[in-house]
C-alpha cells in the first residue's frame, strides 16, 4: 500500500468565472505516505484551501488522478465520497467545529452515530480518545466551559474517533494563542509518532516546521521544501 497511500498526478482545478476560466491548481503532483506528517505551506490566494478540499474529498478536480489507499477518486459516486469523508479522513479545523449543545463526549462521538456504531461502543471509543488527547476530566463539560485549547483538543478526538486512515487539519492553531497552538502541535507529533498520518495546511512557518515533510504552495504549483528552510 506504501505507493498507492495517497498519490495525486497532474491535478487541476479551475472555476468558470463568468466568461472566463480560472485556474487555481496547476498540475499538482503529490505522494504522501503512511505514517507521514506532512504541512502544506502557503499563503493566503495560493490554492492551498482549494487543494486541502481536494484532498478531503470535499471537491473534485477539473483534470488529473487522485488515488486514496487504491481508490480511484474520481471513478467513485457521490454516496462512496461521502463514505470516505466520514471513515477515512479525519477533519480538524481552525474554528474547531463543535456543537454548543452537545458536551465533549458526545461531541466526540457524533461521527460514530453517522458510522451507525451502538451506543455503547459509541461511548467507549469517545472515552478513550478524550483520554488520549489529555481530556478524561473534561467528559461533561460544554464547548464554552472549555478553553480554546481544549477545545481544538476535542476536535482531534472527534477526527480520531473513527479510526481514519487520514488527518486533515486546516489551520489548526490559526484560533490559538502561540502558547496553546505549541501545545496542539506537540499532541500532533505525539499522535503522527503512533503512526497515524496526518496532513496540515497553514500559513504559519513555524507550525509548518512542527512536520516531518513541508512541500510549498504558490500561484497553484507545489514545491518541495525542508524543515529547514521553511
Amino acid at each position: 500500500m506504501a505507493g498507492e497511500f495517497f498519490k495525486m498526478r497532474g491535478i487541476v482545478k479551475s472555476y468558470r468565472m463568468g466568461d472566463e476560466e480560472q485556474v487555481v491548481l496547476k498540475g499538482i503532483d503529490l505522494d504522501i505516505q503512511p505514517g507521514e506528517f506532512l504541512s502544506i505551506l502557503g499563503p493566503s490566494g495560493s490554492g492551498k484551501t482549494t487543494l486541502m478540499n481536494l484532498i478531503g474529498c470535499l471537491d473534485t478536480p477539473t483534470s488529473g488522478e487522485y488515488i486514496l489507499d487504491g481508490q480511484l477518486i474520481r471513478a467513485l459516486s457521490e454516496k462512496e465520497l461521502a463514505r470516505i469523508r466520514s471513515r477515512e479522513i479525519g477533519f480538524i479545523f481552525q474554528q474547531f467545529q463543535l456543537l454548543p449543545r452537545m458536551t465533549a463526549q458526545k461531541n466526540v462521538e457524533l461521527p460514530l452515530v453517522y458510522a451507525g456504531v451502538g451506543a455503547a461502543e459509541r461511548a467507549q471509543r469517545a472515552r478513550e480518545m478524550l483520554e488520549l488527547v489529555g481530556l478524561a476530566d473534561k467528559l461533561d463539560h460544554y464547548p464554552n466551559q472549555l478553553s480554546g485549547g481544549q477545545q481544538q483538543r476535542v476536535a482531534i478526538a472527534r477526527a480520531m474517533v473513527t479510526q481514519p486512515n487520514l488527518l486533515l487539519a486546516d489551520e489548526p492553531t490559526g484560533a490559538l494563542d502561540q502558547r496553546t497552538g505549541r501545545q496542539v502541535m506537540q499532541l500532533f507529533r505525539e499522535i503522527n509518532a503512533q503512526g497515524h498520518t496526518i496532513v496540515m495546511i497553514t500559513h504559519d512557518v513555524n507550525i509548518a516546521k512542527n512536520a516531518s515533510r513541508v512541500v510549498k504552495i504558490l500561484d497553484g504549483q507545489l514545491s518541495e521544501g525542508s524543515v529547514e528552510d521553511a
